[in-house]
């Protein structure tokens, strides 16, 4: 007989039939993946049950519309993220130039930015109506058919604010891939005749690839997701369409059926950039790492990258928050008041219950997945971090119709047996809410804690085991203390991805329960954008936070830096 601290006597022969070690550990690990992967099985389950006169309807009509706006966002915000994100990563970096330092960290404030409120804010300020357009008309004598603006509501108005604040992304990893590379093979490469624009096409640009390529994955996988914008511009994506499908023509498992197209878009795309990885693959070779020297650029170099890397973040932060910053000026006297501070309290209390929730189980999956070295326990902590990938509309959908059937159906059996009828017991919850948010950004605080996890040598769980402790009591003392700044990351991604989640939310959301993401959404929809800014400001400002403790902690990575040397500094 086999007989562990975390299960009880179980035959030897019994690991003969099973590929892995059936603990309490593993039981919990696959509930916790069944439960959360039920909505992608319900998306992918509608298949089974075609709507022929619906798609028939909407190959006719709109289909061809969705296909084209999706792919032309798909191909747009990914082009001009990578020119933004890569180049000001390099610039930043490896040269030094006027507001370089305030730069590499200022770059990243347009990821506290969600994409609907910097398309109300551009909309204010460009529409025919706003200040800007106003003024040329005030100047010149002109009136609104006497000249051509480009029009802001669009399929590229779109492609320009969704790029202005998902960039960050590829910033992110592209520079801190540029970070972690060896110096000393930059300075061979100069060596050999290569130029700095050759050492970095040749050299700096490979090896960042595959740091690049995830970035832009999260760039895809969010545009594709985006709804809020795309709404209000009227661009007619996929996300829209589950909308109209489901709440228009009223059928969910339509809607569910256009979900799985849009994941066939994130699907395609994540399959070849793996494959594209697969196959051109480069090592940072050197083993040996020299502190990063910058070089200083001359005059005009200097405020021709000055110019370069502060534009995306002007365009992308400063500007649409001094706009909202006026509007609120005018209107926090009439918006602050007792249903903004409910609107508040709802929208922390989300947040701050999923980023918990979330916490703790990433805890307990990292853990597990460490503790056990099962490949099926790798398989379902990568599966459960599929979430991520799948936009917020299709996992509302895929939440809402099983928790709907077993509300119905739980409905139906007592005022069939007990004359009692019990409503709506989750689905018309914060549960169900709080249910979708966790699907959606687990993989967020699982991939931070790995990180975290993956820094603690194995010889301390195994020293902590020979003195009696169990696991639960491993992780609460060695562990947390350990990862506490990583967990506090966890915490504050996840904490303001539920804060600005919008999607998920309009759908989810029990009646009469409103967020900021939502109220500011409802009267941007009104037209009533000054009422809209304060709201909008105060999902931005929170936002802010984790930019910050993220920045710092890529500046602390730099190749050669010495965090005892440097700590005096």
């Amino acid at each position: 007989m086999l007989v562990t601290q975390d299960s009880q006597a179980i035959p030897n022969s019994y690991f003969k039939l099973v590929p892995f070690s059936l603990t309490k550990w593993n039981s919990v690990l696959v509930l916790l993946s069944l439960l959360f992967s039920i909505p992608l099985a319900v998306i992918l389950g509608s298949l089974f049950f075609p709507q022929i006169e619906v798609w028939s309807h909407l190959a006719d009509t709109v289909l061809s519309d969705y296909i084209v706006s999706s792919l032309a966002l798909f191909l747009g915000v990914g082009f001009f993220s990578l020119i933004l994100g890569v180049i000001p990563a390099w610039l930043v970096t490896m040269y030094r130039f006027p507001m370089s330092r305030y730069l590499e960290w200022a770059l990243l404030l347009p990821m506290a930015m969600p994409a609907y409120i910097i398309a109300y804010s551009y909309t204010g300020m460009l529409d025919v109506a706003g200040p800007l357009q106003s003024s040329i008309r005030e100047l010149t004598g002109w009136q609104y058919r006497d000249y051509w603006f480009p029009e802001i509501r669009s399929l590229g108005g779109a492609i320009t604010m969704l790029s202005l604040v998902l960039y960050p992304y590829v910033y992110l990893l592209a520079r801190a891939a540029f970070i972690e590379q060896s110096t000393c093979v930059l300075e061979v490469s100069r060596t050999l005749g290569c130029n700095a624009a050759n050492a970095f096409r040749r050299v700096a640009l490979p090896l960042a690839r595959p740091a690049i390529m995830v970035g832009l994955s999260l760039v895809v996988m969010e545009t594709l997701a985006d709804y809020g914008t795309v709404q209000y511009f009227g661009v007619s994506a996929f996300t829209t369409g589950i909308f109209r499908t489901w709440f228009g023509l009223g059928n969910s498992l339509a809607a569910a059926q256009l979900s799985v197209l849009l994941l066939i878009f994130v699907a395609v795309f994540l399959y070849l950039e793996k494959r594209s990885r697969r196959q051109a693959k480069f090592y940072n070779s050197g083993s040996r790492y020299s502190s990063l020297m910058q070089q200083q650029l001359n005059k005009e170099q200097g405020i021709f990258s000055l110019v370069l890397c502060a534009t995306p973040m002007i365009l992308g932060f400063i500007i649409p928050i001094m706009y909202l910053m006026n509007l609120a000026l005018d209107t926090y006297s009439e918006v602050l008041g007792k249903d903004f501070y409910m609107l508040l309290f709802n929208s922390l209390s989300l947040a701050l219950v999923t980023a918990v929730l979330a916490l703790c189980i990433a805890l307990f999956m990292a853990y597990s997945n460490r503790n056990t070295h099962s490949s099926l326990n790798r398989f379902l902590v990568r599966f459960v971090s599929m979430g991520y990938a799948i936009p917020g509309t299709v996992i509302a959908v895929g939440v809402l119709i099983p928790f709907a059937w077993f509300d119905n159906t739980l409905d139906a059996f007592l005022t069939e047996h007990f004359n009692i009828s019990s409503g709506l017991l989750i689905s018309g919850t914060v549960v169900t809410l709080i249910f979708a948010y966790l699907t959606r950004f687990l993989a967020v605080s699982i991939n931070t804690v790995e990180s975290a996890l993956v820094k603690i040598k194995p010889v301390m769980d195994e020293v902590a085991k020979t003195t009696g402790i169990n696991s639960a009591n491993i992780i609460k003392r060695i562990h947390i203390p350990m990862m506490r700044g990583s967990l506090l990351t966890a915490l504050l991604l996840v904490f303001v991805d539920v804060l600005k989640e919008l999607p998920a939310t309009l759908i989810l959301r029990p009646f009469n329960f409103n967020t900021l993401a939502v109220r500011t959404y409802e009267l941007a929809n009104e037209e009533r954008l000054a009422d809209a800014a304060v709201p909008a400001l105060a999902i931005v400002l929170v936002g802010i936070i984790p930019v910050i403790i993220i920045s710092n902690s890529i500046s602390r990575s730099r190749a050669g830096n010495d965090p005892e040397n440097d700590s005096g500094k």
